[in-house]
This record gives C-alpha cells, sequence and structure tokens, in this order.
C-alpha cells in the first residue's frame, strides 16, 4: 500500500499498477492451487482439518477468487469500474485496493460457505485484550496508509478524506439513536434465530460467549466498544466506501463477522453495516465511529427488565433531536420564498 501511493504521479506508475493490483491474486491463486495439488498426497497448505470435498470446493474458491481479482490487473477493465465508482482507472492505490477488496470478500466468502467457521472460532483461544488489539489496529494501519497519510497527504488531508471532522449535534443525536436502532434489530434477529434455527443460534451464542468471555468485565466491555468502533470505522466507512461504494463495503464488512457464520444474524449485520455507510454518507466518519462504538457498548452492556422502558423512551428523545436537526438544516439551506430552487 505504501509503494502504491508513492507511485502516485510517477512516470513508472502505469508499470506499478497491474503489478500491485496482481499481488494478491497471484497469492491466491498459488495457496488454492498448491493445496489442490497437495491434497493428492495426504499433506495441506491451507487446512488438514476438512473433508476431501470441503477442501476441494475451499480450493477452488481460492482459485475462482483469485482469479477474479487478476481482473483488475487491465486497465480496460478499471476504466469500466471508474463508470460507476469514484475511483481513478490510473491510480496505483486504487488497483490494488480493488483486487485486495475482491480477494478479501471471495476468501471469506469460501470459508463460510465450505467450513465449519463456528467450529474454528470455538477452537481458537479466546480473546484476550491484547488479541483485540492486535486483531483491530490492521484496520486502522491500512486506512491511514490508504489514503497515503504523510505520503501524499498531510494529517489534515487525510482526515478529511477519511470524513473525520468534528460532528454536529445532530450528527451526534443521530448516531446515538442509530445506535439504538440497531440494537434493537439485532435483539430481533437473535430471537428470530433462536425461534427458526435453534441449533444454530445455540452454535453463535456459544461461539461468541467462547471469543469474547473474557472481556466481559468493564475495561473489556469498553475495549470491544472503542477499538473495533474506531478501527473498523476508519478503513470500511473513512478509506473504502467513499471509492468502492456503500454497498460494497457493506458486504466487506459483513464478511469479516465470521462468529455468526451463516444466520440471521448475518443478516442483521449486513443491514447495520449499510445503516453505517448510510451516516457517513450524510453525516460524516466521526459520526459512523459514534455509532459503531454506542452500538457495541450496547451490546456488550445489555438492556432487559426495568432498562427496556427508559431506553425505549431515551431512543424517542435522540430520535426526535435528530428530526429537528435535520429539520431545521433543510430550512437553513433552503432559498427564500420567491427565489428559484
Amino acid at each position: 500500500m505504501i509503494v502504491a501511493n508513492v507511485a502516485v504521479g510517477k512516470s513508472w506508475a502505469n508499470v506499478a499498477t497491474p503489478i500491485l493490483a496482481a499481488y494478491a491474486p497471484v497469492i491466491t491463486v498459488l495457496v488454492g492451487g498448491l493445496d489442490l495439488f497437495a491434497s493428492q498426497f495426504g499433506t495441506a497448505v491451507l487446512s488438514s482439518d476438512l473433508s476431501a470435498q470441503a477442501r476441494f470446493a475451499v480450493d477452488a474458491g481460492f482459485v475462482v477468487t483469485g482469479a477474479a481479482a487478476a481482473g483488475f490487473v487491465f486497465k480496460p477493465i478499471r476504466r469500466d469500474m471508474a463508470g460507476f465508482l469514484p475511483i481513478d482507472p490510473d491510480s496505483p492505490v486504487h488497483a490494488l485496493a480493488l483486487s485486495l477488496a475482491l480477494v478479501f470478500f471471495g476468501t471469506q466468502v469460501t470459508f463460510i460457505a465450505f467450513t465449519d467457521v463456528l467450529a474454528a472460532d470455538r477452537a481458537a483461544p479466546p480473546l484476550a485484550l491484547s488479541d483485540l488489539f492486535l486483531n483491530e489496529i490492521p484496520f486502522l494501519i491500512l486506512a491511514l496508509a490508504g489514503v497515503g497519510l504523510f505520503i501524499r497527504r498531510n494529517g489534515a488531508e487525510a482526515e478529511n478524506r477519511l470524513g473525520l471532522v468534528v460532528p454536529r449535534w445532530w450528527q451526534i443525536a443521530l448516531a446515538l439513536a442509530a445506535a439504538g436502532a440497531f440494537f434493537a434489530l439485532a435483539s430481533g434477529s437473535d430471537a428470530l434465530n433462536h425461534a427458526w434455527s435453534p441449533d444454530v443460534a445455540r452454535k453463535v451464542d456459544a461461539t461468541t460467549q467462547h471469543l469474547f468471555g473474557q472481556l466481559n468485565g468493564p475495561v473489556g466491555i469498553a475495549a470491544v466498544a472503542l477499538i473495533p468502533g474506531i478501527c473498523e470505522e476508519f478503513l470500511f466507512r473513512g478509506a473504502l466506501q467513499p471509492r468502492i461504494g456503500l454497498v460494497a463495503t457493506a458486504l466487506l464488512f459483513t464478511a469479516i463477522h465470521t462468529q455468526y457464520g451463516l444466520s440471521m444474524d448475518t443478516l442483521a449485520i449486513l443491514l447495520i453495516a449499510v445503516g453505517l455507510g448510510l451516516i457517513r454518507k450524510y453525516a460524516n466518519t466521526t459520526a459512523s465511529c459514534a455509532c459503531h462504538v454506542s452500538y457495541n457498548l450496547l451490546a456488550g452492556i445489555g438492556i432487559a427488565g426495568a432498562a427496556v422502558g427508559p431506553a425505549i423512551a431515551i431512543e424517542v428523545v435522540l430520535v426526535a433531536a435528530t428530526a429537528y436537526g435535520l429539520w431545521s438544516r433543510r430550512q437553513k439551506s433552503a432559498p427564500p420564498a420567491g427565489q428559484p430552487s
């Protein structure tokens, strides 16, 4: 990513762009192909715990994903993408971002579709505070490197590109109101999951409890709220969404949440991702960060029993405040009476 940013505007950018775009696809195809070849001799590159059928599907998924992402090596394809996405087909940064995004999404979907990701997560050690930090910091680094911080943008320019501004009061009200709505959505999807797919729901609950069980104290809940809420928003809503669009970003965001497997909870995460994207689009990344952090905090603390009534009352007040803020903003931007709009 650093090389891609350095190459922007240089005479050798036209050579670097296809090489950078080919980097991740070539590795993905090689990994899938080598694992498929190794399986003939009883060894493994990816995982030896899969059945022969699942392993073939995963290997094929890697090869197909890599081949599809390799399309971004070719400028005519990037030019076609620029017809409906705000990308520069000549930019090595955008070419690399497109190929990385497709490789990441394709490999994640492959694992979710053809392996038992819930069992794999339960077999992994529970997350400690240091694990949470190490898992999330790469998102922040990718976001900052992707927008070229201290390479082709200074601090203020990077902040503007990421959508990091001082939010207005109504944007904070919007973020908090949306967090409450997202929590209600997630609670409803969890109830539906238990009603319609109780076995899957129990596995999701067991996986979530296993992964985050050591982070259920005040410090852990605060860390789970803040670290992912900031790092993930910087990358997905701040850096990626303005280039690859709201829907693609939401799908990528959903793909990293493998702890929900194929369940109603995954659909809820997708809808929440779309909601966060809309907040980023019509407000800013600071507001989407505030919303994400608030949602994670609500999920960590939980609302039940006597707290439900006050929570609903607070949500109504926040929605009303947001509506008033949006109405006031619209009134201020409306042209005076008698003038064309």
